[in-house]
């Protein structure tokens, strides 16, 4: 080939440019990229020679030439040129059709590919720091050691209270509204990539450290690991009883199902009586299994012939109109039961709307799921 092509090349997880030798210089250069062999999981074995301060010095200076480098191909200002520019010019350059991401090419910034506490582990004599370093995971092993030493920690005050006939004044931690800290969570805490062994064997070792009698000693410590969850359900205000011109209690509830909604107006003191629309129940829905969804709130709390309900229903069908008055029914018998009934409502479904709906229609074929029929000729 006559022209000279400039390149930029990226050998050993590196960005070097190299000029066209008298070529003109708003020929457009050329982006080879070549695979790394070395991957993110053995960066700790790679060896002492490659992870040292000026090591990652030199990467920086390197991928700071190769950004430069890249933003004047793709015609941009190397002072502003993003992350987000890089990868869409990589992107633009070498367009793949390769499904895996770690098969594509990538240029980022060497403190995403090494990470921080993978910099420096070695002294000048080229000996690792940690003792655990041969491990292969030096950090998870540290933590494992750490935390089983706690555990010693706190049996030694439990023994030592022990000895002087000192009963535990200490209350077990409710462990209620918190969690622990997740597989990847940790693995982002430990910068080391962990089995679902090593993960459960940590688990198991703070669980076996909180069920202690004393374990508030190093509560401190096992909160690292642990997270707040949120409220996944908000307090639901109930409404109290009202009260007629007859002074009977009744209480008012809404659901809906599908694209059926309904109002149910439950009264204290009556007779099992029910009418939708006007309509008696058994004449309004002529299916057993509809009117078996209508009466199951008051099946599950044993009020069947304890309360009369007025309902109230429109859109839908039969099917839809008998889910939405099951919820607007239970949702008015909040008012007549305790709390502890309530919560049973809830973990039984009965609190909470169908999301299900018809699915639509896909363009190219028959219906929702099926297809057109085969045809060869």
């Amino acid at each position: 080939m006559a022209a000279a092509v400039g390149r930029v090349l990226r050998l050993g997880g590196r960005w070097s440019a190299a000029a066209p030798p008298g070529g003109p210089r708003s020929q457009t250069l050329r982006l080879i990229y070549t695979t790394v062999a070395v991957q993110r999981k053995d960066v700790g074995a790679s060896g002492p020679e490659k992870y040292t301060e000026e090591f990652i010095k030199k990467q920086i200076e390197e991928f700071n030439l190769g950004k430069r480098h890249l933003a004047n191909m793709m015609g941009e200002d190397p002072e502003t040129f993003t992350q987000e520019d890089i990868d869409r010019a990589i992107a633009y350059l070498f367009p793949s059709g390769l499904f895996d991401p770690q098969a594509r090419p990538m240029m980022k910034h060497p403190t995403e590919i090494f990470p921080e506490q993978r910099k420096i582990q070695w002294g000048e004599d080229g000996r690792p720091f940690n003792f655990l370093f041969y491990t292969g995971k030096q950090s998870y092993y540290s933590l494992m050691h750490e935390t089983y030493e706690k555990l010693l920690h706190v049996e030694k005050y439990q023994d030592q209270l022990r000895d002087q006939d000192l009963p535990p004044q200490k209350e077990k931690k409710n462990q209620v509204g918190s969690r622990w800290l997740t597989k990847t969570e940790l693995e982002e805490v430990l910068l080391e990539k962990l089995s679902d062994d090593d993960y459960s064997r940590f688990i198991q070792l703070l669980e076996k450290l909180v069920t202690l009698p004393c374990a508030d000693i190093e509560e401190k410590y096992v909160q690292k690991f642990s997270k707040e969850v949120p409220a996944q359900l908000q307090t639901v205000v109930i409404e109290p009883l009202q009260y007629d011109e007859r002074g009977v209690a009744f209480s008012t509830g809404e659901g809906a199902r599908k694209t059926a909604k309904a109002t149910a107006v439950v009264y204290d003191n009556g007779t099992g009586k029910i009418t939708v629309n006007g309509t008696d129940m058994l004449h309004y829905f002529p299916v057993l299994q509809d009117r078996e969804q209508l009466l199951f709130p008051f099946q599950f709390l044993d009020r069947v012939g304890k309360h009369d309900m007025i309902c109230t229903v429109s859109g839908g069908g039969r099917s839809a109109q008998a889910g939405a008055i099951r919820l607007a029914s239970a949702r008015a018998l909040r008012s007549f039961v305790t709390e502890k009934e309530v919560e049973f409502m809830r973990q039984a479904g009965l609190l909470t709307r169908d999301p299900r709906v018809k699915e639509r229609k896909k363009p190219g074929q028959e219906g929702a799921r099926r297809k057109f029929t085969w045809k060869k000729r």
